[in-house]
């Protein structure tokens, strides 16, 4: 349904109630003081000016009671609130609760990949896995060979590749020395091995210097995969020079490679946000949640990420798992998650960005629950711990920060051919061999930063087009991206790329 907002801002239109329990309203343009509202049939008048996005009262709330969106608790207030009143961080204050869990009773069954929907033309892997890109992966082994293997991609640019050929790409980083053995390391090299033997990489290069931690031998090699270090290969300068000699093996069979068309079923799709603001769950999160549904009936993967950000809405996902086994899966990320950031002194609520609070959010309740949005309403049907290969059919769920970066690479490793992005704020990552699409949750943002931009959700919250119909406008995108339409990241050439380092520097 259209949210009837459309035209010039009225005292009706001018805010938008998500659910009809909520004592809250979130403004839909700037509010002016004294500016009357009328929401539900709830006459209000604005206490004091109210930015676009920001909440107001829609009744008196006492100190202690339980501020509601989206019909669920987002934190109680921490003085008095009068109705038409500003609710922010000056008097909601954050609990981290205690939800009661609905686990599921039974099994749901696991979807069916369907080869009758829609197609794409994609990079058919040895393996039946389907690209969506054709590069060249230049990985670095550890920092000492970050330099180098920047080096080796940047040799290739203005050189003229097969038709095809989307690039030859490097994967710096500053991990992989200085590192104990045990868990953290494990985690680096299931990342790299994720992002080198990838549907969307023809073939991969890992570079070592030689003698740190994260030695090249624990990387398997073949047709598709090398590696070499500078200790072997007589330094900088000869190790680019061999790296070339293998890189060019690797174009020439790159380019003879050619798109075939594939069902959907087969894409991995990651689900991601940054930069969000308080429309991302009212525009942009939902409409992507409905691409994700699109895809998942089909029985392609749809893969939510970002585990701080589902902290106070992961009752909503326990509930739709596919059995008790996948839920409790999911709540262990959380708890060991939270003893992580424990460790650090750290919480929960310290997510919440300065922008995000200017763009209306509070705190990480409200954010969780507008971020569980991007993953539709469908069965979780698996959950991955990070740079874990992604195999089921179906929405799941990977364990990663918040940090963009950081998941972007998480969901990359476990083989998400497309990422789609949404931002409130404004965004301009991308990903060094996967297009990353960018959604924008509100008009004001995607007018200002369009060169960064692939599609505007904000069209929902201007009454423009429903839920479902930007729904279906992402997945159409997805579906041209998928078949080598280039996305905003891409044209600018974004490329960045940053492993989750979570233990000791030695």
């Amino acid at each position: 349904m259209l949210l009837e907002i459309a035209g010039a801002p009225t005292a009706e239109n001018s805010a938008i109630l998500l659910d009809p329990r909520d004592n809250i309203a979130v403004a839909r343009v700037p509010v002016a003081a004294g500016a009357e509202l009328r929401v539900n049939g709830v006459r209000v008048v604005a206490a004091a000016s109210i930015p676009a996005g920001h909440k107001v009262a829609l009744r008196g709330i006492a100190a202690g009671e339980i501020v509601l969106r989206y019909g669920h608790s987002i934190g109680r207030a921490s003085a008095p609130i009068a109705a038409g009143e500003h609710v922010h961080t000056h008097n909601l204050a954050f609990e981290d609760l205690q939800q009661d869990y609905e686990f599921p009773a039974g099994e749901s069954g696991v979807p069916e990949r369907r080869l009758d929907g829609p197609t794409f033309l994609g990079y058919r892997r040895g393996d039946g896995r389907v690209g969506t890109r054709n590069y060249i992966a230049i990985a670095a082994a550890s920092n000492c060979s970050a330099h180098t293997v920047e080096s080796i991609a940047r040799s290739y640019e203005g050189q003229a590749l097969p038709a095809g050929v989307d690039g030859v790409v490097a994967f710096p980083h500053g991990d992989g020395c200085g590192q104990a053995p045990g868990g953290d390391l494990d985690q680096l090299r299931r990342t790299m091995r994720g992002v080198l033997d990838h549907p969307n990489v023809s073939a991969g290069l890992m570079v070592g210097l030689g003698c740190e931690v994260n030695q090249i031998d624990s990387y398997p090699t073949g047709s598709r995969l090398a590696g070499l270090t500078l200790q072997s290969s007589g330094g900088t300068r000869a190790t680019i020079e061999a790296a070339r000699r293998e890189v060019d093996r690797f174009i020439e069979r790159a380019g003879a490679e050619k798109r075939i068309e594939a069902p959907a079923s087969v894409l991995v799709l990651g689900l991601n946000c940054g930069g969000s603001d308080s429309f991302s769950g009212i525009t942009a999160n939902p409409a992507l949640g409905c691409c994700s549904d699109l895809l998942a009936e089909l029985g392609g993967s749809s893969v939510l990420a970002e585990t701080p950000e589902i902290v106070g809405a992961e009752h909503l996902l326990v509930k739709r798992a596919r059995n008790r086994q996948v839920a409790e899966k999911l709540l262990e990320m959380i708890r060991k998650y939270r003893q992580y950031l424990g460790a650090f002194g750290s919480g929960f609520d310290h997510n919440p960005s300065p922008g995000n609070k200017a763009g209306g959010l509070t705190n990480i309740l409200e954010k969780s629950l507008g971020a569980v949005a991007k993953g539709g309403t469908s069965t979780m049907i698996e959950v991955y711990d990070y740079a874990e290969r992604i195999a089921a059919p179906g929405f799941g769920f990977m364990n990663t920060p918040g940090y963009d970066p950081v998941s972007l690479a998480g969901l990359a490793a476990g083989g998400a051919t497309l990422i789609a992005f949404t931002t409130g704020r404004g965004s301009a990552i991308g990903f060094p061999t996967i297009p990353v699409i960018k959604i924008a949750s509100n008009t004001p943002m995607y007018r200002r930063m369009s060169d960064n931009m692939d599609v505007n959700a904000g069209a929902v919250a201007d009454g423009a087009k429903s839920i479902q119909e930007m729904g279906r406008e992402i997945f159409d995108i997805m579906l041209e991206v998928a078949s080598g339409r280039r996305t905003s990241s891409e044209r600018l050439g974004h490329k960045e790329f940053v492993p989750w380092r979570m233990g000791p520097v030695l």
